[in-house]
């Protein structure tokens, strides 16, 4: 990679700041605002982000990788243990972290947790009061309060990552407390997802979207085949993992109704977003186990916990 794509010069600065808070926080809806395009998956549901997920934000001579992380919340599963662990993972390892708070829910068991893990990163850290467009001012000045005595916090923003309010304070900050340095990608890169990945992060939301209950966290989606057609357009198949043969049936649906949706509104957001034509293929198998594979925690960006 040339010197001159990654804006190698003396004037030029990077960082990673790492976005970390409660499930629901508004972490993803955020990353994506910032970034201008849809890197991270969003739904209603908490858990929905698995891994960590960088986006990236150019402003002036400072390239800023913003990393999503999980929800941070007590664990039950392997899995959980797994995303948990890679959300403080990311914390640790970033330059500066950045709590994302959900406001509308106020000082919660799993924000305690937060404050307390933050403390013991020993990250500069800022906090991030999200959705301030649901609350009244007084209550909103309180929060700030009360968490900026708990914690010791560089700066203090007020957002609503939903409709853009006070994203640009944070960027500015942002781009200036990065540390001086070569970009680590080039300009014109928005992420670290491979095509692959993004392509089964897209169909994954929309299966937590169409289907309800437990089922969504108990599957997984992988891109077996990704290929790109002679006249341009991109043929992808994926296999959807259900853990029992009764969740097999429901993703299906009746007469196969519920997979054709999910097939339908995944392929019509894949085509926007690789502006292209794309040709998916969904298949749905049982993988009793599939939470106890290694290989799966590989493909999702995860340790596994023996």
């Amino acid at each position: 990679m040339s010197s001159e794509k990654t804006g190698s010069s003396r004037d030029t600065r990077c960082g990673f700041i790492a976005l970390v808070g409660a499930p629901n926080a508004g972490k993803s809806t955020m990353l994506n605002a910032m970034v201008g395009a849809k890197v991270s998956i969003v739904t209603h549901k908490a858990q929905t982000t698995r891994s960590q997920i960088r986006g990236v934000v150019i402003r002036g001579q400072s390239q800023v990788v913003f990393v999503d992380t999980p929800g941070i919340f007590a664990p039950r599963r392997r899995l959980d243990r797994a995303m948990v662990r890679s959300a403080w993972s990311g914390a640790v390892d970033a330059d500066f972290a950045a709590l994302i708070v959900d406001v509308d829910k106020g000082l919660t068991p799993d924000l305690e947790r937060l404050l307390e893990g933050l403390e013991k990163t020993g990250n500069p850290t800022v906090l991030v009061l999200n959705k301030i467009d649901r609350i009244q001012r007084e209550k909103l000045l309180k929060i700030s309060h009360e968490l900026n005595c708990r914690g010791d916090f560089l700066r203090t923003f007020m957002i609503s990552a939903l409709n853009g309010d006070g994203l640009e304070d944070f960027l500015a900050w942002a781009a200036s407390a990065v540390p001086p340095g070569p970009w680590h990608f080039p300009p014109d890169q928005l992420s670290d997802l491979s095509l692959a990945l993004s392509a089964a992060e897209v169909t994954r939301e929309k299966i937590f979207l169409r289907v309800h209950e437990e089922i969504p966290y108990n599957i997984t989606v992988e891109t077996e085949s990704f290929q790109v057609q002679k006249n341009g357009d991109y043929k992808i198949e994926q296999v959807i993992y259900v853990t029992r043969e009764g969740h097999k049936k429901i993703i299906l649906g009746r007469k196969g109704g519920v997979i054709k949706a999910i097939g339908s509104e995944a392929r019509r957001e894949l085509s926007e977003m690789f502006e292209t034509g794309v040709h998916l293929f969904l298949f749905v198998k049982v993988r009793q186990n599939w939470g106890d594979d290694p290989g799966r925690y590989r493909e999702m960006g995860l340790e596994f916990e023996d």
